[in-house]
């Protein structure tokens, strides 16, 4: 019977890094670190995650600005807006809520936002930092996967990684950064021959799929570490890729959903927006 390997943990140790900081900012008659969230069009995913997003920002001490645009908003006004809050010192970071409409360019939108300000890790420059070994600030998604592996298994070093998933914002940034940990990684996607036979030689299982349940004991190995990226509503609720009493059986760690990558993810999010307020005081 494998163990749960919950986010929990990693969330809160984070969380009181940063809740720290911002006490102590707060009691040096400070502003707080201020994180803006865009989102366009009323997608029930993206609502979702904002208003986690808001809650636990608010929980942290840090200021939180939603700001939401029809779907008829003009592409160039949006990145006016964009440009705009590059340019405010007083706002920290910046995270686009995906999708957006298919009307709009999401590269072009992505990569609108400063560098310095983009810690969702989701901009060309900071995609290009990552896939060179350069510091960036990294897919937080990505950087929840790694983090929660490395909790269990410090050493990746020739370990065989499966990636299930090939997005720009989970599969691709998690391959590359098991990549960098010296594991040999395999990405996965709908058009993988032999999926279940290539996802049981994996001691390292990584689901990014967006189906319930897809993903049982027959697709992995015993002993191996799986995390479960996946968040669909099924059945009134949110659900994994992994069913999760069967992976039990046979994995050494299963990620829970909800409680595992997610739990890490906003967490890791803000730190990063302290990180940039940190430069900013600088």
């Amino acid at each position: 019977m494998g163990e749960v390997l919950s986010g929990k943990v990693l969330a809160n140790n984070l969380k009181e890094d940063i809740k720290n900081y911002t006490k102590f900012l707060k009691e040096q008659g400070k502003a707080a670190p201020c994180l803006l969230s865009i989102q366009v069009g009323e997608d029930p995913g993206s609502e979702y995650y904002i208003s986690n997003q808001q809650k636990v920002s608010e929980s942290l001490g840090i200021k939180f600005i939603k700001k939401s645009y029809g779907e008829g908003i003009k592409e160039d006004d949006l990145l006016k807006d964009i440009d705009s809050a590059n340019k405010n010192p007083e706002i920290h970071g910046i995270i686009i809520q995906l999708p957006l409409p298919k009307e709009i360019n999401i590269n072009k939108v992505l990569s609108s936002i400063s560098p310095e300000k983009d810690v969702d890790g989701q901009s060309d420059i900071n995609i290009s930092r990552l896939y060179k070994g350069e510091e960036a600030f990294v897919p937080c998604t990505a950087e929840s996967i790694l983090r929660l592996i490395k909790s269990v298994k410090d050493n990746l070093q020739g370990l065989r990684a499966v990636v299930i998933g090939r997005s720009t914002i989970v599969g691709k940034p998690a391959a590359n950064l098991l990549l960098q940990e010296n594991a040999t990684v395999t990405i996965c996607h709908s058009k993988t021959v032999n999926l279940k036979e290539i996802c049981r030689e994996a001691d390292v299982l990584v689901s990014a799929i967006g189906k319930p349940k897809f993903i049982d004991k027959e697709y992995i190995k015993p002993g191996a570490i799986v995390i479960d990226v996946g968040t669909s509503s099924h059945e009134g609720k949110i659900t994994g890729d992994v069913d999760f009493d069967s992976a039990m059986e046979v994995a050494a760690f299963v990620t829970p959903v909800p409680g595992g990558v997610g739990a890490v993810t906003t967490s890791i999010l803000l730190d990063n927006v302290c990180k940039v307020y940190r430069k900013y005081a600088d």
